[in-house]
């Protein structure tokens, strides 16, 4: 199986590298950025590609979105930080074939990696019972949100200011502004602290 990793963190791919490259028969690949990863699939063509939704200048969504548009078959495992019902079920219905949290066990990110792999799905267990219970706990307001929309709010809920965000993205400071103005249309807030805070108190409840 050829494996790869796009993290831009090096000790997150160093890990994970170690952890897979043990297995028998497992060739694992490292990029940092959705250039190197583009690249790197082009050339490699990984059965499965193990990828973090915060990457440098764009984002793990734009990424799944440009490998979709040339390889419908692809299988992507997001392997994040975030592991709230909203990003998750965003992830899933964008193309994503399985979803594990980076608080998982390894055996579990193993066990992911090797369903996708053979052709199957996998959300991580935990996660995949909170996504039963927001399913029919009520609509979550971050569901009238765009992708796009989502990945502002979850960049702002880590602090950042509207020239990170349009950094860390690839989009322009006014568009980072405009779709704020929309989200908090959406959500029902008037100013930008507010959003912020709601994003906290909606995370606190998943």
């Amino acid at each position: 199986m050829k494996l790869l990793i796009v993290d831009d963190h090096v000790v997150v791919r160093a890990g994970v590298r170690r952890l897979f490259a043990a297995l028998p028969g497992t060739t694992v690949f490292e990029a940092g950025s959705t250039h190197e990863a583009l690249s790197l699939y082009r050339s490699e063509m990984p059965d499965v590609l193990l990828l973090d939704l915060n990457l440098p200048n764009s984002s793990g969504f734009e990424l799944l979105r440009r490998l979709l548009i040339e390889n419908r078959q692809v299988k992507v495992v997001v392997l994040s930080m975030h592991a709230e019902p909203i990003y998750v079920s965003r992830t899933l219905n964008a193309g994503a074939r399985g979803y594990v949290s980076k608080t998982a066990s390894a055996d579990e990110l193993i066990a992911a990696v090797r369903e996708v792999a053979a052709g199957g799905r996998y959300v991580e267990r935990e996660i995949a019972a909170q996504l039963v219970v927001s399913q029919y706990g009520g609509v979550n307001p971050l569901e009238k949100l765009t992708t796009r929309e989502v990945d502002i709010v979850r960049l702002l809920g880590e602090g950042k200011n509207f020239v990170a965000i349009a950094s860390a993205l690839g989009i322009t400071y006014k568009t980072v502004a405009n779709a704020c103005s929309i989200i908090k249309g959406k959500l029902g807030v008037e100013r930008t602290s507010d959003l912020v805070r709601l994003t906290y108190q909606m995370q606190e409840r998943q």
